[in-house]
C-alpha cells in the first residue's frame, strides 16, 4: 500500500508541473518518476506493460507541452 502510494504522488507530481507550464521542474522529476515506475514493476506492484505505458503517456505529454 505503501508502495502504491508513493507511485501514485510521483505521478501526480510531475503531471501536475507538466500541466503548469513548469517543463524545467518536471524535465529534473523525470528519471527520477521512470526510476520509480521501473522500482514498482520490478517488485510486481504494477504490470511491467502499465509501467511502460506511464512512462510513454508522461514522456509523451512533456514533449508536446516543452515544444
Amino acid at each position: 500500500r505503501e508502495l502504491r502510494s508513493k507511485l501514485r504522488t510521483g505521478l501526480k507530481t510531475i503531471r501536475a508541473a507538466i500541466d503548469a507550464g513548469k517543463t524545467d521542474d518536471a524535465k529534473a522529476a523525470l528519471s527520477q518518476t521512470f526510476s520509480l515506475i521501473d522500482k514498482m514493476a520490478a517488485k510486481r506492484i504494477i504490470h511491467d506493460n502499465a509501467a511502460g505505458r506511464y512512462k510513454s503517456r508522461i514522456a509523451k505529454k512533456l514533449a508536446k507541452k516543452a515544444s
